[in-house]
């Protein structure tokens, strides 16, 4: 008996792939976006998953399972910033609802996905629950600093707090991905999930950073991932797949280094100057990132148009 052919990854032209049972897996080349930025794709690495239906209900009880141990993660960190750095009553409602959203979105995207859930997913959902104990430590000194009429000083512990825990998160970053492939778990779960993770932590350390010297204009860094989404919804030649780009993942990781050190007062005790600076080159390096991605989408959207392919969702 002739032996099927083994399984070949696609190329960077959109070639399909096939398993070793002959059949054709579409394969998306490139690498999802994230508002311009954009971490490796985690997707068509494994081979097909069960059945549409299959075990519906063991997947459901895992995926409320794994939802569930998100919120109550956030909440233990929460209650440990509470007695360790004296966190508000307001940062206890951010985390609350930062907890209840990611409780409802990720259950939902693992209900779609079949339940699984990988390594790689669960260093993600370590990140995303560093995420909220960031976000719960910022909303917090928002209201302290509305409050006290400025911003908190650079030496408060909870600053220091703050940015190890963005730090961190950070850091897992480079983490899953590495997992995913090694451990052959990869998932577009996987890839969405780590994608929003990265969109959120950005904005709500450029909130923190909008509340000290350097102004609201460093919004802009945060709201670029959205703004760009919504833009797809509009134009759909914005959401097609972008080649893999090692500038786009250092711009990416310029962002989040940058808005660490302002979380840390690193450039405010360094010069008053270096804040303001650095978020500026920051957000002009982040511009022509998604100048070069909307100028390379805009020039291939014909090539698509005319070959039939259309263009899919990037994230």
């Amino acid at each position: 008996m002739r032996r099927p052919p083994l399984r070949r990854d696609a190329d960077r032209s959109g070639a399909a792939r096939y398993d070793t049972r002959c059949k054709v897996i579409p394969v998306i080349p490139g690498e999802a976006v994230i508002g311009g930025e954009s971490t490796q794709r985690r997707t068509g690495a494994t081979g097909g998953g069960p059945a549409p239906g299959a075990g519906a209900p063991a997947a459901s009880r895992a995926a409320r399972r794994a939802a569930g141990a998100a919120g109550v993660a956030v909440a233990g960190l929460t209650a440990a910033l509470w007695a360790g750095v004296g966190l508000d009553a307001a940062g206890a409602v951010a985390a609350a609802c930062y907890a209840l959203g990611l409780w409802l979105l990720l259950g939902a995207g693992l209900r779609r996905a079949g339940g699984r859930f990988g390594p790689a997913d669960a260093v993600t959902l370590v990140r995303a629950v560093l995420v909220g104990g960031v976000a719960a430590l910022v909303a917090d000194g928002l209201v302290a600093d509305g409050l006290a009429g400025g911003p908190e000083h650079p030496g408060d512990p909870a600053r220091w707090v703050l940015a190890a825990l963005a730090a961190v998160a950070l850091a897992l970053d480079a983490l899953d991905g590495r997992v995913a492939r090694r451990t052959r778990t990869v998932s577009p779960l996987g890839a969405r999930f780590d994608m929003e993770v990265d969109a959120v932590l950005l904005l709500v350390l450029s909130a923190d950073a909008a509340a000290g010297p350097v102004g609201a204009w460093v919004l802009a860094i945060g709201a670029m991932r959205y703004m760009f989404g919504g833009a797809g919804r509009v134009l759909p030649w914005l959401r097609a797949p972008l080649p893999p780009s090692t500038a786009r993942k250092a711009v990416a990781g310029a962002q989040g280094v940058v808005l660490v050190a302002l979380a840390a007062g690193v450039p405010v005790v360094a010069a008053p100057w270096a804040a303001p600076a650095a978020a500026g080159a920051a957000l002009a390096l982040l511009c022509w990132s998604f100048g070069r991605d909307v100028v390379w989408l805009w020039r291939h959207r014909a090539v698509r148009q005319k070959s039939g392919t259309g263009s899919g969702p990037n994230a």
